[in-house]
């Protein structure tokens, strides 16, 4: 089987290439476009931005061009997506069936396209909290970061390690302040949370799930951690938030104190559960997989990050965008 890797919105002038360049790939793109290089998999890029767009972009990305055997851009086909000629061209450039192709896809309108060309169609929506609206794909999922190639007759990943995948890792910190309850009260799990719109442009570089890493008090030390990301379905929350829970009893709150985070792995893509019950029992299995897998030397090593034991100034982040964490 081919795969499709299906471009965005498309460099409108000579004067967007830099601020292109200066934008990171979606979580797992370098992941998934190095895993099919590298096992051999015929691999297309097809968009409704014009090619030359379309190659302005990826010129931006160490490797990316030469690991797609056809690009094809919407100035290249009679009718852009939601038609399905931009899939075919690709497949006929590839020389290859419609039936034997994998399009991987973020719109409705590509994902259209995808299933009237006669292939077979991953969605990762680009709009949150809209997965219904994808049920004509043939599976939907969170982000790249969950593709399972092998299910789709590829090369599976061989990076995962005892239930987490290792990340690139990153940092945010703020003084703990009260915050809602529902961890403590609801959960029986003192979590913190850390409103979405403080951290916006950390938080929107990472997809919602499931994720684990180092958390540093000021005046305690550092302990192991499990957080989500996202818009906890079950609680069906309005804005994306950040909620680390610390794996470790400390008996008494600690508002005030500045907490940093270094997230160093995850684990799963966020989900809705069809009780209390079974959410809290997956929560407690997350905190069981961050606790046994942060003994391992990848990810024991950041334990010693300076990041999580030097002062810094109260709510900044590398960033250097403002931050408070909820204690709930």
């Amino acid at each position: 089987m081919v795969c499709f890797w299906v471009g965005g919105a498309g460099v409108q002038d000579s004067r967007c290439l830099l601020l292109w360049c200066n934008i990171k790939p979606l979580p797992g793109a370098n992941r998934l476009i190095k895993h099919l290089r590298s096992n051999g998999v015929p691999t297309a890029l097809a968009s409704n931005s014009p090619r030359s767009n379309v190659e302005a972009k990826i010129s931006c990305h160490q490797g990316w061009k030469e690991s797609f055997t056809a690009i094809v851009g919407g100035d290249e086909v009679e009718k852009g997506k939601p038609s399905p000629d931009i899939f075919l061209e690709a497949a006929k450039r590839m020389n290859t069936t419609p039936s034997n192709c994998l399009v991987i896809e973020d719109s409705l309108p590509g994902v259209t396209a995808g299933k009237a060309a006669g292939m077979h169609v991953i969605a990762v929506p680009s709009v949150p909290k809209k997965t219904a609206e994808f049920s004509t794909a043939d599976e939907v999922i969170n982000s790249l970061l969950d593709v399972k190639p092998e299910n789709w007759g590829l090369p599976p990943f061989k990076d995962w390690i005892e239930g987490t995948l290792p990340i690139e890792p990153w940092f945010i910190s703020g003084p703990v302040i009260k915050g809602f309850g529902r961890g403590s009260k609801v959960l029986g799990i003192p979590t913190a949370n850390l409103p979405a719109e403080n951290f916006s442009d950390v938080v929107s570089e990472h997809t919602s799930g499931v994720y684990f890493g180092w958390a540093g008090l000021s005046t305690r030390g550092v302990y192991k951690m499990v957080m989500s990301i996202g818009w906890n379905p079950y609680f069906d929350n309005t804005e994306k938030t950040v909620e680390p829970w610390l794996l470790h009893d400390f008996g008494e709150d600690f508002y005030g104190e500045e907490l940093r985070l270094a997230i160093v792995g995850y684990i799963r893509p966020e989900a809705n559960f069809p009780s209390l019950e079974s959410l809290i029992e997956r929560i407690h299995e997350d905190g069981r997989i961050a606790e046994k897998a942060l003994d391992l030397p990848m990810y024991a090593q950041y334990k010693d990050s300076p990041y999580l034991r030097n002062p810094l100034q109260q709510g900044s982040t590398t960033d250097g965008s403002q931050a408070e964490l909820n204690s709930k």
